[in-house]
């Protein structure tokens, strides 16, 4: 039975976590790169972590700078099994207000230019993202929420904008009113598609702190409205992981949505077709199948 090891990503105003014992900062290297920043690892309540600072400390990478593809493999390395990833979004919805968390169970990817998969020319795979999120974990954010007392909306499908500006008046409609969207945000894609080729239980929380350009009544996106709530959702970001040891369960049978299984029947290409050079680095992300 293989135990849970919890691997967080932070995002905006999360760059650190409380309260991690034997906790250490260590550099790491992948055949990507090198990730966001160093990882800082540790136990909390007797559950291995893992986290990350997606931007670095010190908001170093704006969003189409991020290694995403490091990222992963890098928690990957660790051994990590489970991929929370914290995001600050804005909202379309009036229920789903600043200060709200969201578990997104949908993506809508409209970014651009950015590397969307560890395979390739030399080793072509295809997963499935027709839910990409995990529902395992989902249920244990969910009561950590509870137990946190913090307003979590269950679902919710996430505009993935490349950025890194902010939506114009007519695209906020347009994601709101045409493509039913939920949140917005520009750092959930590719994140979610390389956990899910990674086979991690993947699950994107939402800290909403703006109603995007949209809502009549709250104008144009403020940066120093967003940075306020920011730092606000940050607090109740560090009380739900202080909920999550109890929530989640310590040892896990095999994911029952399959996650930790994705590349079973994925991978198309040929074992003599397959580019050495390629297949070394999918090593971390892929050796359970090459």
């Amino acid at each position: 039975m293989t135990k849970t090891y919890l691997g967080i990503i932070g995002g905006s105003g999360l760059y650190g976590i409380d309260g991690l014992q034997d906790s250490i900062w260590q550099s790491m290297t992948t055949p990507r790169g090198a990730p966001s920043d160093q990882i800082l690892t540790g136990r909390l309540d007797g559950l291995p972590l893992a986290f990350l600072p997606r931007h670095g400390r010190g908001h170093v990478h704006a969003p189409d700078t991020i290694p995403y593809r490091a990222n992963i493999d890098a928690l990957k390395q660790l051994g990590v099994t489970d991929v929370l990833s914290i995001s600050a979004c804005g909202s379309f919805r009036d229920e789903m207000a600043p200060g709200h968390f969201v578990l997104v169970d949908q993506y809508l990817d409209r970014t651009k230019g950015r590397a969307p998969s560890f395979f390739g020319t030399g080793c072509v795979a295809h997963v499935s993202l027709a839910h990409p999120a995990c529902d395992r974990l989902t249920d244990s954010v969910a009561t950590a929420c509870t137990k946190a007392e913090i307003k979590a909306h269950r679902g919710g499908t996430y505009l993935a904008m490349e950025g890194p500006q902010f939506s114009s008046l007519a695209e906020s409609r347009l994601y709101r009113d045409t493509l039913g969207c939920d949140v917005i945000g520009m750092t959930a894609m590719p994140e979610a598609r390389l956990a899910r080729e990674a086979e991690l239980c993947y699950l994107t929380v939402a800290m909403i702190t703006d109603y995007d350009s949209w809502h009549p009544d709250h104008g144009a996106v403020s940066i120093t409205d967003i940075i306020a709530t920011a730092h606000s959702n940050a607090g109740q970001a560090r009380a739900l992981i202080r909920a999550l040891p109890s929530a989640l369960n310590t040892s896990r049978d095999p994911c029952s949505d399959g996650c930790d299984r994705a590349l079973d029947h994925a991978i198309l290409t040929a074992p003599a077709h397959r580019d050495p050079a390629l297949v070394t680095k999918l090593g971390t992300i892929a050796g359970r199948i090459l």
